[in-house]
């Protein structure tokens, strides 16, 4: 029997400005990544009672409020898609699976759209649409103040300038409520990041701000939790 698979931890410094987009490749493993995808889509509406059955491989992007892991997605999809300019941005986890997608026709050549699993057959075009509608989604199961919610949205982006990839964008790290969030807040997004990072075939991308000590990132302390050999 080979060594039993376990999470890898990654750490990420960001500054203010955004990374150029990465250049697609190709690998040996990136024809599965449409296959994982439509897996994910399947198993999101359980995935909390299955999490311990089935682990889909993913890149889990954790750190706390205001530490860039909005940047540093937004530098692998080249494109601003991502609520900003809120005490806490990420209030559900997000799915997002990127698919590089070659035009099929001169015309073509540049396109990129997004999808919503809870939006079938929809294409976004416009950025801009995709954003908003990720803040009207949060809004409908989290609520219109700063509650949180562990159910996942799923988006797909289509474009010839992305990594066939799937990763999770997570709630921020949180210590003290605000709004209409619980007294015991932290608990539960570190309850919810840990059901996620703790799966044997995640890649943990810990986020922390370039002028921040590393010491003290809680983005790594919980990646050394869940994986302590990494």
């Amino acid at each position: 029997m080979g060594e039993k698979a376990r999470p890898v931890g990654l750490c990420v410094r960001t500054k203010a400005h955004l990374l150029p987009p990465l250049p697609p490749t190709t690998t040996i493993g990136s024809s599965l990544v449409p296959m994982i995808n439509a897996l994910h889509e399947i198993l999101a509406p359980v995935r909390s009672e299955l999490s311990k059955m089935i682990s889909l491989p993913t890149v889990a992007v954790v750190g706390s409020q205001s530490s860039g892991k909005s940047s540093v997605l937004e530098a692998l999809v080249g494109r601003d898609f991502l609520p900003r300019g809120c005490d806490i941005c990420t209030r559900r986890p997000l799915v997002l699976m990127l698919e590089n997608r070659p035009p099929e026709k001169p015309a073509d050549d540049g396109v990129e759209w997004g999808e919503f699993s809870h939006l079938p057959g929809k294409r976004f075009y416009d950025f801009s649409k995709i954003r908003r509608e990720i803040q009207a989604e949060t809004e409908r199961e989290a609520g219109l103040n700063k509650g949180v919610s562990d159910k996942e949205i799923l988006l797909k982006i289509s474009s010839p300038n992305v990594l066939n990839m799937t990763l999770v964008d997570l709630p921020g790290i949180t210590k003290v409520p605000v709004g209409d969030q619980p007294s015991d807040i932290e608990a539960r997004i570190r309850k919810m990041i840990m059901l996620h990072i703790g799966e044997e075939n995640c890649i943990i991308l810990a986020v922390s701000p370039a002028n921040s000590d590393l010491a003290t990132s809680d983005a790594l302390q919980m990646a050394r939790e869940a994986d302590p050999t990494g």
